[in-house]
């Protein structure tokens, strides 16, 4: 009767021992649950500009000629520099002839983003200035270079005849004069180049304005 008994408990230990050995290979290969999904970052609402750009003062606006960089966000085929026609218009993928002349950077990304809209629905874009063609001045007469020359940044009589190369042997050094166009009138400001140079008269090296003339006479 003992031998039995201690056989009954030997198999029921067993048994138990068997169940204990599955239920740990089960929690061994049972998977571990996965990680919380991270949220994605949010994009960037605005397209980053890339490449070399013009500051500009506030208020400034778009003309002839200047050179704009059009960044619209995730849509390469669409963003790329343009350059303003004489009509004051510029031409862009899907939206075709926008007009640019008279605007500032941010009004004109506003009008391309509301057009672009139509064809893309999240369309975002940025405008900046490439080159700023359309403000230029003028120097005429007896220097090396004569021309126009655009004004990108402030810029002084003195400053303008350096860029142009410098006065020649025959300039009439000391009465050189600045043709400006203020309210429909012309306004004349006289330049004494020697005296300028030698530190006086500085009041005449003014801050040149979009549409100057310079004009350097002859001896």
């Amino acid at each position: 009767m003992r031998t039995l008994i201690a056989a009954a408990l030997a198999l029921m230990l067993l048994g138990q021992g068997v169940a204990l050995g599955q239920a740990a290979a089960q929690q061994k290969q049972a998977p571990k649950p996965a990680a919380p999904a991270t949220k994605p970052a949010a994009p960037a609402t605005k397209p980053a500009v890339t490449g070399p750009t013009v500051p500009v003062e506030p208020g400034f606006t778009i003309g002839p000629e200047d050179v704009l960089g059009i960044f619209v966000w995730r849509e390469a085929e669409v963003s790329g520099d343009v350059a303003v026609r004489p009509d004051g218009m510029i031409t862009m993928p899907l939206i075709r002839d926008v007009k640019a002349a008279g605007l500032t950077p941010n009004e004109l990304a506003d009008r391309i983003q509301a057009a672009l809209r139509e064809f893309i629905t999240d369309a975002s874009v940025t405008v900046v200035v490439r080159q700023m063609n359309s403000r230029k001045v003028f120097i005429t007469g007896e220097v090396a270079k004569p021309g126009a020359y655009p004004l990108a940044s402030t810029m002084t009589v003195m400053q303008l005849i350096a860029i142009a190369g410098g006065l020649n042997e025959f300039a009439e050094a000391n009465s050189i004069s600045i043709m400006r166009v203020e309210g429909g009138k012309s306004v004349t400001f006289p330049f004494a180049y020697k005296d300028v140079a030698k530190g006086k008269k500085a009041s005449q090296n003014i801050v040149l304005k979009p549409g100057d003339t310079v004009v350097v006479p002859e001896k």
